[in-house]
């Protein structure tokens, strides 16, 4: 089939180049995509920041969180308690190295009685929350599971807990309700070479980007004693900064 052939008559083709314009184009939607977000591996050296975040959390997250109102004393006894050998820790920190989002992956003795699950709990900064940090953690910890060889992944969380529970099923996990509680299973797939290299690139993507966040903090110090000592040049003898 060929194309009709454009209009001979001037005023025609006028009123066609008109209605052209008249009538925009289709608007084109822009191409969706998850952002990145470093997800650090914490270790034993974290253990204050992990302690400031857990208590900077709201009582009601502190509930959530744990399943009871955890006290300051509590929460010192659990970060202190944590096995970085076992287990895994991983955390995002934000520009300033406060560490905003946090999630305990706890691995199963090979002695310990029941099917071998892994045990995810995670928690997000009250002022960074709907940035999808939940659902990250909860990815991160699915694929160093099963990269450890582990086929199920698990939560146990108070019932009223919707935003961790949708997080589960979300992924795919089976929710289970008895009561007050919750429990949701996921199965992994198998281990990848394809995997293991996410897991390889993602970490040290994640390493790079605390060491520039990191010295980062550490130029912004040295500019603000830079300034303090400028300050302090401009002052006569004997008068202080608060003078």
């Amino acid at each position: 089939m060929t194309s009709a052939p454009a209009p001979s008559d001037p005023a025609l083709a006028s009123r066609h180049a008109a209605l052209d314009a008249a009538v925009p184009p289709l608007p084109v939607a822009p191409p969706s995509f998850t952002p990145w977000i470093p997800i650090r591996s914490l270790s034993p050296r974290h253990r204050d920041r992990i302690l400031s975040h857990l208590i900077g959390l709201p009582e009601r997250d502190r509930y959530l969180r744990f399943g009871y109102a955890a006290s300051d004393g509590q929460i010192g006894r659990y970060v202190s308690g944590l096995d970085f050998e076992r287990d895994e820790v991983f955390g995002v920190f934000n520009r300033r190295l406060d560490l905003i989002a946090l999630a305990h992956v706890a691995y199963p003795t090979p002695d310990s009685p029941g099917p071998q699950a892994v045990e995810f709990g995670g928690s997000v900064a009250a002022h960074a929350r709907g940035r999808g940090y939940g659902a990250r953690l909860f990815e991160h910890a699915m694929l160093h599971a099963r990269n450890r060889g582990f086929d199920t992944l698990f939560i146990h969380a108070l019932s009223e807990n919707t935003a961790m529970l949708r997080i589960a099923r979300k992924a795919g996990a089976k929710v289970e309700r008895a009561g007050s509680e919750s429990d949701a299973f996921l199965k992994l797939p198998h281990e990848t070479l394809a995997s293991q290299v996410e897991q390889w690139v993602g970490e040290g993507a994640a390493a790079l980007d605390y060491r520039l966040k990191r010295h980062a903090r550490m130029v912004d110090h040295l500019i603000d004693a830079i300034g303090e000592v400028k300050s302090g040049v401009g002052k006569t003898p004997g008068q202080t900064a608060k003078d």
